[in-house]
């Protein structure tokens, strides 16, 4: 199938590593010029660098701490003057960190707000006049499995993620007519840095061990496994893509089966 992304721009936040990283390869592969940032310098450096030689795009990469709407502001500012315009936003970012309600301050409550959902806002309110100036464009946000069956020890996530969903699903239908397209995908336990260090960190509260951990999240995977990352960045490409112009306001898992809920 023709994903139709052939010198498309995307912009691919938190893309040095993990899934970020995933989707901004596979983007690339169908054809996309990329915007990638993170806040590890080398790290993504290292990553930009190994896509330009891998798929011969165009790759712009900034260090970012996308939690302050200065850096959100350069980011944009960088795609405009490289290219002109985004047509591809995929927003992602490390989630907040893991414990139960009592273990966190206001202000980790604040910071988690700030990464988590204000990033979302201003990445989008930064590219989405010109997708409706061009009438086409795709929003695409990297949220959790989380957002539909809450995950213990999670609150953070659990909570803000969610305010994301509701964020895009009433901007999707705001800007329909337009052209663009708002959607949600939501990943289940995949092979990543973050999924081994909750693992590591539920280990220590529970006194066993991380690959101890990492086998009981197996056993409630019906697949049996962890996700890798390139699967869940084929579910963004597709999103991405001119075949999914009729598919908007959805929040997809890519989970391996995990969510137990009918919808």
């Amino acid at each position: 199938m023709d994903l139709g992304l052939n010198e498309k721009v995307a912009l691919v936040a938190a893309s040095s590593r993990g899934l970020g990283r995933a989707v901004a390869e596979v983007l690339a592969a169908e054809g996309c010029d990329l915007v990638l940032c993170a806040r590890g310098k080398d790290a993504l450096a290292e990553t930009a660098n190994a896509i330009r030689t891998a798929s011969k795009r165009k790759v712009v990469a900034l260090t970012a701490d996308l939690s302050n709407a200065e850096d959100v502001s350069q980011v944009a500012a960088a795609a405009m003057q490289e290219f002109g315009r985004v047509d591809v936003l995929v927003t992602n970012g490390g989630g907040p960190p893991a414990g139960p309600f009592e273990s966190h301050s206001a202000e980790a409550w604040h910071a988690a707000v700030r990464q988590t959902l204000d990033s979302v806002v201003e990445l989008t309110r930064a590219v989405l006049p010109g997708m409706k100036e061009r009438h086409w464009g795709r929003i695409i946000n990297i949220t959790s499995i989380a957002v539909k069956q809450p995950v213990d020890n999670l609150i953070l996530s659990n909570s803000v993620r969610a305010a994301v969903t509701g964020f895009a699903r009433t901007l999707a239908n705001e800007v329909a007519s337009s052209g663009v397209t708002v959607n949600n995908v939501m990943p289940g336990y995949t092979r990543t840095d973050r999924v081994t260090n909750l693992a590591a960190k539920n280990a220590q509260l529970r006194g066993t061990t991380a690959d101890e951990q990492l086998g009981l999240i197996e056993k409630q995977i019906p697949m049996g496994r962890l996700g890798e990352p390139r699967e869940f960045a084929a579910m963004v490409a597709f999103l991405a893509s001119e075949q999914a112009s009729y598919v908007t306001g959805a929040s997809i898992a890519v989970d391996g089966g995990w969510i137990k809920s009918l919808l």
